[in-house]
């Protein structure tokens, strides 16, 4: 995948414009003491103000930190979902996830709910999501966050969610080499399906198409899967595609 694609931004974009339905899929154990209607993301420069130091003055975009209130409690608590495109060391990345925790506990004195979003490609291993810190006579520190590995999920086990964060990243998960066109054909067929404006869909299609090319091979694939799909169905995902291709090339 060419390395001028700025993977940060683009997931960035995902989490912060569909933030609530990524947890309604991955941990919506969260919003059953959370009030969904007042969350709010906390500013841009803000996080980078946070978190800068940590990544030793790199710019930093990836990270989305939303504040939200407990049902029937005047209190806040944070989320900070990261998302990593590369495979970090794993002692590094965990250190890092418990020091993103720990300055964003002490600058807004309030709980701290972390996420991570594996979204790389390799490796396959399972990522470790503790931090802790021992001596031989007391366990001083145990930190840990959800992981969330999309390359150990595998696609068919969110055809029947009706979510565009389910979508999007299928295009991400597990699948084998035979199954591109088909995970393609059933995104946007998915897709098709939401009551999203036309500027949310044409995002996520984008995304799809990014994170999910296919060789000639597989376009041809992919045609043959649009075919078998019902009438309305198929007229309404070729009437999309078409519409997005005319307007990319104005």
């Amino acid at each position: 995948m060419p390395s001028s694609i700025d993977h940060d931004a683009i997931f960035k974009e995902l989490l912060s414009t569909f933030f609530l339905d990524f947890l309604k899929l991955f941990v919506p154990q969260v919003l059953e003491y959370a009030e969904p209607s007042e969350f709010r993301l906390e500013p841009t420069e803000t996080v980078r103000e946070v978190f800068s130091p940590i990544g030793q003055g790199k710019k930093k975009v990836a990270d989305v930190v939303a504040r939200l209130s407990f049902r029937e409690q005047a209190a806040c608590f944070l989320i900070h979902l990261e998302s990593q495109s590369s495979a970090y060391s794993q002692e590094d990345f965990r250190w890092r996830m418990f020091h993103y925790f720990a300055r964003l506990h002490e600058k807004f004195r309030l709980p701290v709910y972390p996420i991570a979003l594996f979204t790389f490609d390799e490796p396959f291993t399972e990522q470790e999501n503790r931090y802790v810190v021992s001596f031989p006579d007391r366990q001083v520190l145990d930190f840990s966050f959800v992981s969330i590995q999309l390359n150990r999920l595998n696609w068919r086990d969110f055809l029947e969610y009706d979510n565009p964060v389910a979508l999007a990243l299928m295009a991400k998960m597990r699948m084998a080499p035979s199954e591109r066109a088909q995970v393609k054909a059933e995104c946007l067929r998915l897709l098709v399906t939401l009551k999203l404006d036309r500027e949310k869909m044409a995002f996520i299609f984008g995304f799809i198409g990014t994170y999910l090319p296919l060789n000639e091979e597989e376009e041809e694939q992919f045609q043959q899967t649009l075919e078998h799909m019902d009438l309305g169905t198929k007229e309404s995902v070729m009437e999309f595609v078409t519409d997005w291709q005319e307007k990319g090339r104005k």
